[in-house]
């Protein structure tokens, strides 16, 4: 677990919890519970709806929408879906584009945190293919400090894996990374931090950047 990250999650799952009991607004509520579960939670409901999009059309209809919902167990009336779906069916079509829905249900950003992150995806990408893998990390990341790895339980590659495994999407571990996975992830994380200055001096101390 990368310095600092498992307690971030911790706080934010926290405070989550909380601020859904004063939010009325039904994507931030929406948002608020996938964060309850931590930074992979906004993750979690897309792999759900990549599951349940039968024909690859990477769009939802309303009733798949609802089933998607359920299926990971958020608490929403149907009242509360159909306005939550209202907001994404910009065009009033009657389907929803899931990529779409997943970056705005994504805690919002700054410019100067999305730069930071991707400053650390960039270093750990070593091989500039746009994925983080286990070879990418062998030159960066040491293993040997991991205490599976002292005590034996481990080897170096199951050390990489498992370190990948925290931001990748959590049904589907493939041992890649990809900047979309890592970006989620970190807005996650990001949104337990309250100012932009200490969100990048945690990136820069864990990442050495």
């Amino acid at each position: 677990q990368m310095p600092g990250t498992a307690r971030h999650d911790r706080e934010m799952a926290i405070q989550a919890k909380r601020n859904l009991s004063k939010t009325t607004d039904p994507v931030e509520r929406l948002r608020l519970q996938c964060l309850a579960r931590g930074s992979a939670g906004i993750k979690g409901l897309g792999r759900v709806f990549r599951i349940m999009d039968d024909d690859n059309s990477r769009t939802l209809d309303f009733k798949e929408f609802v089933k998607g919902l359920n299926d990971y167990a958020m608490m929403i009336d149907k009242e509360e879906a159909q306005e939550i779906f209202r907001i994404f069916d910009k065009d009033g079509n009657g389907t929803i584009d899931f990529d779409e829905f997943l970056v705005t249900l994504r805690p919002p950003m700054s410019n100067a945190r999305k730069e930071i992150i991707m400053q650390a995806f960039r270093k750990l990408d070593k091989t500039g293919d746009g994925v983080i893998t286990i070879e990418d990390l062998q030159g960066v990341y040491n293993a040997k400090h991991h205490p599976k790895y002292q005590n034996g339980d481990w080897t170096e590659d199951q050390v990489f894996r498992a370190f990948l495994d925290n931001f990748d999407s959590p049904y589907d571990k493939d041992g890649k990374v990809t900047m979309e996975e890592f970006m989620n992830y970190y807005a996650g994380v990001s949104a337990s931090i309250d100012t932009d200055v200490y969100f990048i001096i945690m990136m820069k101390n864990a990442w050495k950047l």
